[in-house]
């Protein structure tokens, strides 16, 4: 059943066609953003009575610059939020940055090694001062490049850190966990590294294949001995124990007992344990609780000692021979020792295993115990969790909710000290007589003699953990925390679902009274280049996103990435798309010119649909399906199938169909040329504020020209009036095949594109009768005129057109061409089938082979149909 409701009307007026016959991406975008910055579009206003919508921006390091990753994410944040604003929603969405506690201390560090000092050198308050001297001139300038992108943020809010208001906000969390029994301070292992001297945290550890050693070592003597082996052989001078598992006959009369330790005096024992793989290796490992989290564990649970055998810098501490030998030096000189006692009962070299790193400065990371700060996550995950699970918070796409529920309730307590001097330090003071005392923000430390505060500072992820809520002024109950928390949705990448994700909902539902710090959280993938590889810097395919704007413009981008965005996908990119959305974007500046200067306006409202023909009629209809296809894709996070959607109806529907079915139509003038100049202009008015989202700077010039309006950035989001024709949609429909067949029946036939050639049409029981002067103008057609003869005959969508093609075309070299092509496809149908009649062939080829041949087969097979169709069709 046909559906013919009445389409949208609107009284805007058209401005001047006056744009540049080229766009020029590079003279449009600077100004069009300051303009957006000066006229406060992206200020959100706390006392609005407008419904809020809410997105943080993951705050970036100080010390970056914008990645192609940024660039992804940023720009699916910024679509939302567009939307959203162009809805009538009260849109913040909140800046700012990090204050990435190693990594900026690293950079000062390097800064103050050309100057040939140390920060020890400068002492803790200095060497501070230094790191903000370094934020004020050289930090943060990801702001400026976020800026190119076009990101429509608050600047007004943009937050740091350690800004004085998210500092306090960091006190006030940190005193009450402490004084709910959440923090507490104990010995645990962590990663250590050695160059950084400091803890770090499981994200800030990159693990990398290394060419090592595996070294079997024989503990014990004759057939009470045992063999374990290592890819860590100094660590050995720390172990306590040799574990097996309980049911592991081989070595059940040994648990109980002792063997000795190589090159030390010690017996230590042999106890049974469920974490011994007893299929792995030799079923035995030595267990050093010191330097290993494994064998920490094994040591808790069976009470052994924990024997530190390296200083903090990695150097060896046992008194003896390898005392003070840096830790891959005294690797070599145990196993020389080893050796020369006749313990080593195998070496593999090189041994490829998996080493962490710390990554900022690549030195391999040592486990150490060490006394630091806990947060006990226990109670705070499992709130986390149940957020999700009661529905409270939802994860998209839904798939990633088992990976978050894995690592909500799998929580080992976190280690949240570093021993830096950049960063939140830790407020607890300690006294002369063993006091502790946990200080906040609006309370006087104690002093007198003997008072110190803890030297070390908090993990990043404790400040950033509070970021959507810290920066719109908790811990006070400020307007801005009582409009704009919860957020509305948190965009992200998958890879920080774990770190900053849970850290986030942990403290979002423990500071706000169980109310959760977003509504969804939508998770995206990782950038790839265009084979699907990570792109790194030692790879050689890292890209920086300001090349590809400086030479395609911010829009091409934006639209490259947006395309790619599968949710929880990862999004493979190459240049040549970035090319393709940059054709994009000329296409649409070229059709908007076009149809300005051919009369297309956005001036008064909309004719009635009895004086619109069925091409209009078409494209409206076509119009209210892609807007409510774009709100449905908007809505389920699919930007990549939203921005399809738009790209081939702009480009095929509207500048390829509609603007060329109109042609003939404004030619003629008259009131038909009125009604479809006055579509047209609706059409690119709602076609351009449904791009803008996504492609923001091309689509503000080319509207505020078509419209006369102040800004796409406020207009109103087009709304689907439910104007729908599908009698219409069926007619333009078997107008679209009739040319595409006779375009490829041309092309078929050797004519230029521009060649035209006599034919007639037969209309009459098509329908299609309105269209015949459209459809001679596409197609080439000439009226049939006097001498004409049909060579050829063409039925299509119900219309015979019939063509002359005697003097478009050289008969005889065309049947020569086409039969010399047909003899080709021969041949090679031939040796397909001789290959795939081939049992023997068949029986030892690889499937991949086989396949390849079978497609070979089909496409000669394609070929040779459609030859033989274009022979028979010549005159």
């Amino acid at each position: 059943m046909t559906e013919n409701t009445q389409p949208p009307a609107t009284g805007r007026h058209a401005a001047p066609a006056d744009l540049p016959t080229q766009y020029t991406p590079a003279d449009v975008e600077g100004k069009l953003y300051e303009r957006w910055v000066e006229r406060g579009y992206f200020t959100a206003d706390a006392k609005s009575a407008k419904e809020p919508y809410t997105i943080v921006i993951p705050p970036p390091n100080v010390t970056g610059s914008l990645h192609l990753g940024h660039a992804f994410e940023h720009t699916l944040i910024d679509a939302l939020t567009r939307r959203k604003r162009m809805q009538g929603y009260e849109t913040l969405w909140q800046p700012g940055m990090d204050h990435a506690g190693i990594a900026t201390q690293n950079v000062v560090e390097r800064e103050l090694a050309k100057e040939g000092k140390s920060r020890h050198d400068l002492g803790r308050e200095a060497f501070v001062e230094r790191v903000w001297q370094w934020k004020a001139e050289s930090g943060g300038q990801i702001s400026g490049q976020m800026r190119r992108l076009g990101d429509g943020v608050d600047w007004s809010r943009e937050r740091f850190t350690m800004d004085e208001g998210l500092s306090r906000a960091v006190g006030t969390i940190f005193k009450r966990l402490y004084e709910d029994g959440l923090i507490y301070r104990a010995e645990r292992i962590i990663n250590w590294c050695p160059r950084c001297l400091t803890a770090l945290s499981d994200i800030e550890v990159e693990y990398q294949d290394d060419d090592g050693e595996l070294v079997s070592i024989r503990y014990g003597e004759g057939e009470d001995s045992l063999v374990v082996a290592t890819t860590r052989a100094e660590t050995m001078l720390g172990d306590t124990a040799v574990a097996v598992h309980p049911d592991d006959a081989r070595y059940a009369h040994l648990v109980g007992r002792t063997v000795r330790l190589p090159l030390t005096d010690r017996e230590i024992p042999v106890v049974a344990d469920t974490h011994v793989d007893p299929e792995f290796g030799t079923g035995a490992v030595k267990v050093t609780p010191a330097h290993d989290p494994n064998d920490f564990e094994i040591g808790r649970r069976h009470g052994l000692p924990q024997l530190t055998v390296m200083d903090e810098r990695g150097n060896i501490t046992v008194h003896g021979p390898f005392q003070g030998l840096d830790r891959f030096e005294a690797r070599s000189a145990v196993v020389a020792a080893l050796r020369a006692e006749g313990r080593i009962v195998a070496e593999k070299r090189p041994y490829t295993h998996a080493v962490g790193h710390c990554s900022r400065c690549k030195t391999t990371v040592e486990p150490r115990v060490s006394l630091q700060w806990w947060v006990k996550v226990a109670p705070l995950a499992k709130a986390a969790g149940d957020a999700v699970r009661d529905g409270r918070v939802t994860i998209h796409p839904k798939e990633m909710s088992s990976r978050y529920f894995e690592w909500v309730d799998n929580l080992h307590d976190w280690c949240i000290s570093r021993q830096l001097w950049w960063g939140h330090r830790i407020p607890v003071w300690y006294g002369p007589d063993g006091e502790v005392v946990c200080v906040g923000p609006d309370e006087e430390p104690p002093s007198g003699e003997g008072w110190h505060q803890d030297t070390d500072v908090l993990d990043t992820w404790f400040s950033s953990g509070l970021w959507p809520f810290s920066t719109l002024g908790w811990p006070e109950r400020t307007e801005s925390v009582e409009k704009f928390y919860p957020n509305s949705v948190l965009v992200t990448g998958y890879d920080i679902l774990f770190f900053w994700v849970a850290r986030m909902m942990m403290f979002g539902l423990y500071a706000m009274d169980g109310v959760p710090p977003f509504r969804t959280i939508a998770l995206h993938g990782m950038v790839r280049d265009q084979f699907g590889k990570k792109m790194s810097k030692s790879f050689g395919n890292a890209v920086n996103p300001l090349d590809w704007m400086d030479a395609y413009g911010s829009d091409a981008v934006r639209f490259t990435l947006a395309r790619g965005a599968n949710p929880g996908v990862d999004v493979p990119i190459g240049e040549d798309w970035v090319q393709a959305s940059r054709n994009f974007a000329n296409k649409i500046w070229n059709a908007t010119r076009f149809a300005l200067l051919n009369g297309a306006t956005v001036e008064g409202p909309l004719p009635a649909p009895e004086e619109l023909s069925a091409t209009d009629r078409w494209i409206l209809s076509r119009l209210n399906s892609v807007v409510a296809e774009t709100d449905a894709h908007y809505d389920d996070y699919q930007f990549a199938k939203l921005s399809d959607a738009l790209f081939h109806f702009a480009w095929d529907e509207v500048f390829d169909w509609y603007v060329e079915l109109s042609k003939t139509t404004f030619a003629a003038g008259g009131r038909p040329a009125e009604v479809s100049r006055r579509v047209l202009g609706e059409v690119l008015d709602v076609t351009l504020r449904l791009l803008h989202p996504v492609i923001p700077f091309v689509t503000e010039e080319l509207w505020t020209t078509l419209t006369g309006g102040e800004s796409v950035v406020i207009a109103d989001w087009p709304a689907d009036s439910g104007f729908r024709d599908q009698d219409a949609e069926r007619e333009i429909e078997a107008v679209q095949r009739l040319v595409t067949e006779v375009r490829r029946f041309r092309a078929d036939q050797g004519l230029q594109p521009g060649q035209r050639v006599p034919a007639s049409l037969d209309l009459a029981d098509s329908g299609l009768a309105a269209h015949e002067e459209a459809v001679r103008s596409l197609l080439r057609l000439q009226p049939a005129g006097d001498g004409f003869t049909a060579t050829a005959t063409l039925p299509v969508a119900g219309v015979t057109v019939a063509l002359d093609l005697s003097g478009a075309i050289d008969v005889a070299a065309e049947r020569k061409r086409l039969t010399k092509d047909l003899a080709a496809a021969e041949k090679e149908l031939a040796g397909t089938n001789a290959k795939l009649g081939n049992e023997a062939f068949l029986a030892k080829a690889p499937d991949h082979v086989v396949d390849k041949i079978r497609t070979r087969r089909a496409t000669a097979e394609a070929d040779i149909a459609r030859i033989t169709a274009q022979l028979a069709r010549l005159p």
